[in-house]
């Protein structure tokens, strides 16, 4: 078994770790897991928030040092696009 995708966010300011977000995620399957690691503080508000109004979901968030790591599981196609079922 493979472990999640990765998305380096690391050094991009607000917005640019939400839009790499959406773009890679857009090319997972449902019930995927994009893991993104970031440095900007407010991926621990936005990620999260978008996350919610697409119909994904955030499994885990933690901290190495200066990187932040979201885990966060893809939903299915149709509620990505609509944001709701």
């Amino acid at each position: 078994m493979t472990g999640p995708e990765q998305l380096d966010a690391r050094h991009l300011l607000c917005p640019l770790p939400v839009i790499r977000t959406q773009q890679r995620i857009g090319q997972l399957p449902a019930g995927a897991q994009l893991e993104v690691v970031a440095t900007d503080p407010g991926v621990l508000h936005d990620i999260p928030a978008w996350c919610r109004v697409h119909g994904h979901s955030v499994a885990r968030i933690w901290r190495e040092e200066r990187d932040i790591h979201l885990l966060l599981q893809v939903a299915g196609k149709e509620r990505t696009m609509t944001g709701h079922k």
